[in-house]
């Protein structure tokens, strides 16, 4: 089975950035599992984000970075972030202050970064993809 193998990359490494340099980011309430909001990142955002356990975004209409909360105070507190079978969607946990998966797992959203930047399995696997979709070469 090749769903696995994936984890012996860094994250960074793992994140696929859009032709313009970013990607989806879903933002959850990490307590009530509440969609709080997506907002785009690029590679710089992501790694102040992972440095500062904050939130940092890239904002589109100002083209500059944005850190949650810099203006009104209602920061994000990063507690996990989570990122897609195909590595080009995140999903973000935070704290927030104020204001069926093709690889054979239940959620998309099966792997968790860990400290170091690697990742692991925080899923469970329902399914061989390979016995139903075919081994891939």
């Amino acid at each position: 089975m090749s769903t696995n193998q994936d984890l012996d990359k860094s994250f960074l490494e793992t994140v696929r950035f859009d032709a313009k340099g970013l990607v989806p980011a879903i933002v959850q309430d990490h307590e009530t599992g509440k969609v709080l909001m997506m907002a785009w990142m690029n590679r710089e955002s992501l790694e102040m984000t992972l440095e500062k356990k904050k939130a940092c975004y890239w904002s589109r209409s100002r083209n500059k970075l944005w850190l949650k909360g810099e203006s009104s105070g209602n920061m994000q507190d990063v507690r996990d972030i989570m990122i897609d079978c195909d590595g080009d969607t995140l999903l973000l946990k935070v704290s927030q202050k104020g204001g069926a998966c093709h690889v054979g797992y239940h959620s998309c959203f099966y792997r968790k970064v860990n400290e170091d930047l690697s990742m692991e399995i925080c899923d469970t696997l329902m399914f061989n993809p390979d016995e139903v979709y075919g081994k891939k070469s």
